[in-house]
């Protein structure tokens, strides 16, 4: 569809999806009243367009309340979109183009509560197995591709998932602090993590943001360490980082651009979220 086929040109269809929007973001039913008054709509026309969701399916009038809600329908619709699987279907193209440029395993993630789960794995040629198959869930707070999701969040949010994120331990055996190193993953705009999941290897991540800017997903970029033990882990993470983390960036902002989130949006901490 072309990017001039505007709102403008269809405005009946476009105050259907906002009371559409509007209604699923309600705590609870709502008058036509409040529907018009916060849309800035024609009560006429809120009556007429909230009678033909009805019809539909799309809502439901409570005459008890004269308050309406959304219906059944919009509910279908939902589940559909669950069932067709389309963070899944949206990634894996832009995920396999990482791969190709990169030649090295990538992964997309979400977040389950405190664990991160890999939804994709696209496995590059003639590279070892990996931990992170798809189907296996991780402590975020361990994984980059969880690190990147969790410094998303407010310190509100991450106190729901860790009550003491000040004295969490990030690593396998100690490591710094989760909300320390989180600090430090919103400082430098991308997530890391080094021989915590797979002895041998480093990750970096970026998190994939939807319509509203919240992180949904995260792009995981996966290579063997190529530099002796001894040498210091700060500088092999700044090195895998300047030579691959634009690619991952630009993988996790494609993902983001398909999922509808606005153009130029910084892959970066969430409003509010704790910040150095």
């Amino acid at each position: 569809m072309s990017m001039s086929y505007s709102r403008v040109q269809v405005p009946a269809a476009a105050q259907v999806l906002s009371i559409l929007r509007y209604l699923g973001t309600q705590a609870g039913p709502v008058s036509a009243a409040v529907v018009a008054r916060d849309l800035e709509l024609p009560r006429s026309t809120t009556y007429h367009l909230l009678a033909a969701l009805v019809a539909d399916g799309f809502a439901v009038h409570l005459p008890e309340e004269r308050k309406y809600a959304l219906g059944a329908t919009a509910h279908e619709l939902g589940t559909g979109y669950a069932r067709q699987a389309p963070l899944q279907r949206i990634g894996r193209f832009p995920l396999r183009k990482l791969v190709a440029r990169t030649r090295l395993t990538a992964h997309l993630a979400v977040l389950q509560g405190t664990d991160a789960i890999y939804v994709i794995e696209e496995r590059a040629p003639r590279q070892k197995p990996l931990v992170t198959d798809a189907g296996i869930r991780l402590p975020a707070h361990r994984t980059a591709s969880g690190r990147a999701m969790l410094a998303q969040m407010t310190d509100a949010q991450l106190r729901a998932l860790y009550p003491d994120p000040d004295n969490m331990r990030s690593g396998r055996t100690a490591g710094p602090a989760l909300a320390g190193l989180l600090a430090e993953v919103r400082e430098r705009g991308y997530a890391w993590e080094e021989d915590e999941v797979t002895e041998g290897f480093s990750s970096l991540a970026a998190p994939v943001l939807d319509r509203s800017g919240h992180a949904v997903a995260s792009v995981t970029l996966t290579a063997p360490n190529s530099t002796p033990q001894d040498v210091d882990a700060g500088r092999r993470i700044d090195d895998l980082a300047s030579k691959w983390l634009p690619d991952v960036s630009r993988c996790a902002a494609e993902i983001s651009r398909r999922l509808g989130a606005p153009l130029g949006a910084p892959l970066g901490a969430a409003p509010g979220a704790r910040r150095p």
